[in-house]
Parts: C-alpha cells; structure tokens; sequence
C-alpha cells in the first residue's frame, strides 16, 4: 500500500471542516479590515528565499526543498509566503505606485524539509498578510489587533509577545556590541550560533538550544540601543495595545526566524500546543522590497499556521441544513431530479439513488444532517406530492411537487 510521504498529511472529514472554518474565519476579518486575496506560485527560484529569507536562516540553510528542474532552474517549493508576495508586488509594478497603499491576503500550503512533529508538518498551510506603503506604527497596531480579533472569532486563547528589531540608523552599534559579547562566549555556544555570528549575530538570538539560551541572559539587547525614531515607534505600539487592553510582554530576544524583519517584531504564542509555541507572527520589513530589486516601500505582514491551530479552535455547532430527497418506489427516483435542481439554486442537496423504506430514508437524512427529508411513495407518486418532513421543527406535510 501506497501512503503519504512523512510528515505530509490529508485532511478529510471533521479535519477538513475544521481547516475550512479556520480559512473562512480569517477571510471574512481581512477583509473587513480591507484586504484583497493574492495568490503566487507553490513553486519559485531558489534566489528567492536566498536574497529574503536569508542565507543564515535555518529555511534557507537545511529545509527548503531545492532542485534543478529539467530546464536546468534553480527552483524550490515555498517555504514561506512574504517572499512571493513581495516578489509579485515587485514584477506587477505597484513599488512604482508610491503615494498608493495595498493590502493582500493569502492562503496555501507551504513546504520545509524539517522533522514532523506536532503541529509541524513539512507540507503545512498558512494563512497571511501583506501590507504595502504603509509606514506609520499606527499599522502595526492594527495588524496585531487583527490577528487578535481572528484569534477571538476562533476561540483561541495566547499570549502577545513584541519587540523592535532597530533600523539601519541604530542596528549597526548593537551588532557590533553583540558580536564582541557572543565572540568572548563562542566556544560553549552552538556550531550554529558559532556560524551566524559573522554571518548575521541577531540570528543568534533566536537560537532554541537551551545553553545557548542561558549564555544570552546577559547579552545586549537591541531594546536598549534603538534610535529616537524605532524607540518613540516601541512606545505608541505599547500605547496603543494598553489603551485597547490588549495584554502583551516584551521579549528582547524575539528577532522571528526571517532576515527581512526590522522594527516592530510579534509572535502570538499558546501553552496548548507545547512550550510557548508560536501560533502567529510577523514583523515590520520596510526593506524587503528594495532588497528584491523595488523601489523602497515600507511594508508588514504575519502569519498563522494553519494546522498549529486546529486543535485549539472551538467549531460553532452545526445547524442541519437542506434537503435529504428520497423515494420508496423504483418509478419514483426518476422524479427527483427536477426537484433537487430546482432547490440546488438556494440550498444543499443529498439524493439516495437506490428505493428504501421510510425509515431508512429518515436514517440518512439524519447522516447527513439535513434540515427536511423529502420522499416521494407510492401514495405521492400517484397524485403528484412530495412527503417532507421538517427534522428540526419535527412537523411534515404533503406538498404538490410542483410547489416543492
């Protein structure tokens, strides 16, 4: 027998309820906060990833799934979805729109050649969005609220975590600080701590060896060193989530896994998924654009991963809907057609192809949780009724058909 490849799945029945409640969820808010549906290939040029992502970052360095296509292409399946979106920003033009702003929402599995586990998967989805032209911190609030508002609408409990990761003005001195306090460290830290510090020392910061965690208790933080304009921007976030009582923490060590971030940094984190696993994240990455060729454009977006929430969204109750249509007589199911096209145009509906009795149609209708049953005998089949009952209200009636 032939199986899914490790660490790929299928979502079938309440699964796949589930994942579609999640995505139509997080549409109907985006929207609302005037975001348009965007959608970019699975597969794209490895430079890519390269040149947004990093080099240093662990996607690029040990889990994207890499090869030369048979026109001798560089290409690789999305590891992430900032990076495409960023690049058809860039190939429609918009960069070129300066005075215009624009806002994209997506969906769509995305792939990393990393150990499964629960909640992690390497073909797994993600819901996200992208903000383009936007400069004011004033967006980073609503960007969180938003989030936060999807989170609510799913039933979903965490925790707000945020931090500034500086600009170009204030970076350049910290990581100079930082570099000096993780070379006097470098022979108990990690092999690959020991590879970023030349390479890009932030990425240190996210580290999740537990030793190496400990020896950054004491090192500089960015949020001691950030520039008058990153440190007022750090401020009037915090304002704003205390004025909307949204609760959060600063973590000074929060940097996210990408390169392109700066500034304002978040993750939205949950205990019921394991330790402080984040749910959500993204970040400010004003620069990302510029970097892939673009005229400069200030812009942020996030992430949730999809199958990280499953198992924590409370799914409304579902209401019985439509039509179970069924006949007892052979004659009869000839007759059913026409009546489910006519109610397929405002409503779902099941037929059983095969004759039964009455209380086996009933016995299906119910597996289907349909909100009537209809069924044509032989009683109806001679005077041109329909029998339907109402398996909410428990009341039936015997209608013409042609009324049904």
């Amino acid at each position: 027998m032939i199986n899914a490849l490790r660490g790929m799945r299928d979502l079938t029945f309440e699964e796949s309820e589930r994942f579609v409640h999640i995505v139509k969820t997080a549409i109907q808010i985006a929207k609302r906060y005037g975001y348009n549906y965007i959608e970019t290939p699975i597969l794209e040029e490895t430079k890519l990833f390269k040149r947004s992502v990093g080099e240093s970052s662990d996607i690029v360095g040990k889990e994207m799934y890499q090869f030369i296509d048979k026109g001798d292409n560089d290409v690789c399946m999305r590891p992430e979805g900032t990076a495409g979106v960023v690049r058809s920003f860039i190939q429609a033009k918009l960069d070129r729109r300066q005075n215009e702003k624009f806002k994209f929402y997506y969906y769509g599995p995305m792939f990393r050649y990393e150990r499964p586990q629960k909640g992690r998967l390497r073909e797994f989805h993600q819901f996200g969005c992208e903000s383009f032209g936007e400069a004011s911190v004033y967006e980073d609030f609503t960007i969180i609220e938003m989030i936060g508002e999807i989170f609510k609408a799913l039933g979903i409990g965490y925790k707000l975590q945020i931090n500034s990761l500086g600009c170009p003005e204030c970076m350049p001195s910290y990581r100079q600080n930082l570099v000096s306090f993780l070379t006097e460290c470098k022979e108990e830290l990690c092999e690959d701590c020991n590879r970023r510090i030349e390479s890009n020392p932030i990425r240190v910061l996210d580290c999740k060896n537990e030793k190496c965690q400990s020896l950054l208790t004491n090192s500089p933080k960015l949020i001691s060193n950030l520039c008058q304009s990153c440190e007022s921007d750090l401020n009037r976030l915090k304002r704003l989530l205390d004025s909307a009582k949204i609760e959060y923490e600063v973590d000074t060590n929060l940097v996210r896994g990408l390169d392109y971030y700066s500034k304002t940094a978040f993750e939205f984190v949950s205990d019921n998924i394991g330790s402080q696993s984040a749910i959500a994240g993204g970040g400010r990455y004003d620069r990302l654009v510029e970097f892939l060729d673009g005229k400069p454009t200030p812009a942020i977006g996030f992430a949730l991963g999809i199958e990280r929430i499953m198992e924590l969204v409370v799914m409304p109750k579902i209401e019985r809907e439509g039509y179970y249509l069924g006949a007892m007589d052979e004659e009869a199911i000839d007759l059913l057609f026409p009546l489910a096209s006519k109610k397929r145009s405002s409503d779902k509906v099941t037929i059983e192809y095969l004759p039964k009795k009455l209380k086996a149609h009933l016995k299906n209708a119910d597996k289907v949780n349909a909100r009537y049953c209809a069924v044509i005998g032989e009683d109806e089949l001679k005077n041109g009724t329909i029998w339907v009952k109402d398996l909410v209200k428990k009341s039936e009636e015997t209608i013409n058909q042609e009324e049904f």
